[in-house]
């Protein structure tokens, strides 16, 4: 029988990413930099919800935005079109960003001067819930049109985040299989803190509970 090791690296690289991150939140508070990790599916509505919140908070505060795809620049762009300041960080393949990566493209970016930082992750409901970048908000998307089931398909998601926006809800009448009381149970039960907010980046409906929670938050950091 050939005698071999087996070398769990997982683990070692969940606690590198974790160490790390904690430094990074650290320096984030010295600078009073507020971050949020901004997660979802891909076609939930991330860039939409954050054009319809820089419009209602770029008077009060200085924001910017980073924005993590594979590829392209799209994202970027328009953030830019909405008026704040905007990088687009591309992640070589890779469906993530762990501490590192965000530690470098905040330096790329410049917080000087910034109240409010998102980082809007890769489109991806698995990997981006895996990974702490360092933020010192989760925050995450759940469009009408994926269904309620979706925190029992992805649990670690729901359990990691602060915030759950629950977009598109003016799709309510067409998609009338999604149950709020439902999925409220069902996010309620893997994070019992979890905020849940109901909202249309299309429309601009239910915004006023995400936004003040936002801007709490923030004015209680600084």
């Amino acid at each position: 029988m050939l005698d071999y090791k087996i070398i769990e690296v997982k683990q070692s690289i969940f606690e590198d990413n974790d160490a790390d991150a904690d430094r990074l939140r650290q320096e984030l508070k010295e600078q009073k930099t507020f971050l949020i990790n901004l997660m979802s599916a891909p076609g939930s509505g991330k860039t939409t919800t954050l054009c319809q919140t820089i419009a209602r908070l770029k008077d009060e505060m200085e924001i910017g935005v980073m924005e993590a795809d594979i590829d392209s620049d799209v994202d970027a762009a328009t953030i830019t079109e909405a008026g704040v300041r905007a990088i687009q960080i591309h992640t070589g393949g890779m469906c993530h960003l762990d501490a590192d990566m965000t530690r470098q493209g905040l330096h790329e970016f410049g917080t000087e001067g910034l109240d409010l930082v998102f980082l809007e992750n890769v489109g991806n409901l698995v990997c981006p819930a895996e990974f702490d970048t360092g933020s010192i908000k989760n925050v995450m998307i759940l469009s009408v049109p994926e269904g309620d089931d979706k925190p029992y398909k992805y649990p670690l998601m729901f359990s990691v985040c602060d915030v759950v926006l629950i977009n598109k809800c003016d799709t309510l009448a067409v998609f009338s299989d999604f149950s709020k009381d439902a999925v409220e149970k069902r996010i309620h039960e893997l994070n019992p803190d979890a905020e849940i907010f109901y909202i249309s980046a299309k429309t601009g409906e239910g915004f006023e509970g995400w936004i003040n929670w936002l801007r709490g938050q923030v004015n209680d950091f600084r």
